[in-house]
């Protein structure tokens, strides 16, 4: 197959159509028209001598050498960037791209983050995805990012993890509710409604391992995705719900809710900044996951998070 006949330009076409699945949004995204965008997809196809997309009803859907040309792509990808950053590096610059996808929680706290990064390393330009943990595991599986913000991560790809911030989980009720100002028991609310995120979101799975752990059982009357909606929900009486501190304000109150003093809470699980294990790092990754240690107050623990990537390659 005479490689020279295939072009970066009709890679990164490629790519952008096996995205956003149209070649209509590809060329948008691409400043290019769409008959553009169909002949560099169709001459890429000619040179490998298969089809790489198919039409499923209104869908358009990557072929099994579709699939394999989007994996190429996405090393190819990696290496260029590492490139990049190598020549920048001697430059002794701060330039290149960062990719980064986080779970829905993390939104609270990581764009300040980041944007103390971009104002450090003005020249860095990022990729900012915020997805369910499904989708973000989904990214994770194909390479899509450098960095991925997540509390619980998949346990059968090879990763490396690094705790750099604690996510607290507090039982929240509207003010003025009975149990406000009170030390109590969870299980003395067991007869209250509660709401709390949907099942596989990394804030139910903790509060879940925790009720199995207990032993106790709570009135759940609502799983909801959102975690705006259901401060909301508490604010207005529906219930009483298990939330991230992160997803309050400074001031509960002016939210309508206040944080329960309940035995056992908060429950703590740290978020971690996780990689591919056979994935190097560019310069730009590099830099931010030692801002995320430096910014999160866990550069101590550093040697620590090392060790747990290393201990368990399947982590």
């Amino acid at each position: 197959m005479p490689r020279r006949r295939i072009s970066f330009r009709q890679l990164e076409t490629f790519t952008t159509v096996a995205r956003l699945r149209s070649f209509t949004k590809a060329a948008a995204a691409l400043h290019l028209t769409q008959p553009a965008v169909s002949l560099q997809i169709r001459q890429l196809a000619e040179v490998l001598g298969v089809p790489l997309f198919a039409q499923q009803g209104r869908l358009l859907v990557l072929t099994q050498a579709g699939e394999e040309v989007l994996k190429m792509a996405r090393e190819l990808d990696d290496v260029w960037n590492r490139f990049e950053a190598a020549i920048d590096e001697l430059k002794g610059l701060k330039r290149g791209r960062l990719r980064i996808a986080l779970v829905p929680t993390a939104k609270y706290f990581l764009p300040r983050m980041l944007g103390d990064f971009c104002r450090r390393y003005p020249e860095i330009e990022v990729e900012l995805e915020i997805a369910e943990r499904e989708r973000v595991v989904a990214r994770l599986r194909g390479n899509q990012d450098d960095l991925y913000i997540m509390v619980y991560p998949p346990d059968d790809l090879p990763l490396i993890c690094t705790p750099f911030l604690d996510n607290e989980q507090v039982v929240i009720a509207p003010v003025g509710h009975w149990a406000a100002g009170r030390k109590l028991a969870l299980d003395e609310l067991s007869g209250e409604r509660f709401i709390l995120r949907e099942v596989g979101s990394g804030s139910r799975r903790t509060i879940d391992s925790h009720l199995a752990q207990t032993g106790i059982r709570l009135d759940v009357k609502l799983a909801v995705s959102s975690n705006e909606a259901i401060r909301e929900l508490v604010a207005t009486g529906v219930g009483l719900a298990v939330l991230s501190r992160h997803a309050l304000p400074a001031d509960p109150a002016a939210a309508g809710v206040c944080m329960l003093e309940v035995e056992g809470f908060p429950l703590r699980r740290p978020w971690l900044v996780v990689q591919l294990r056979n994935k190097t790092l560019s310069l730009p990754a590099r830099a931010f996951l030692a801002h995320l240690l430096e910014a999160g107050g866990a550069a101590a623990t550093a040697p620590a998070a090392a060790a747990v990537g290393a201990s368990n390659p399947d982590h």
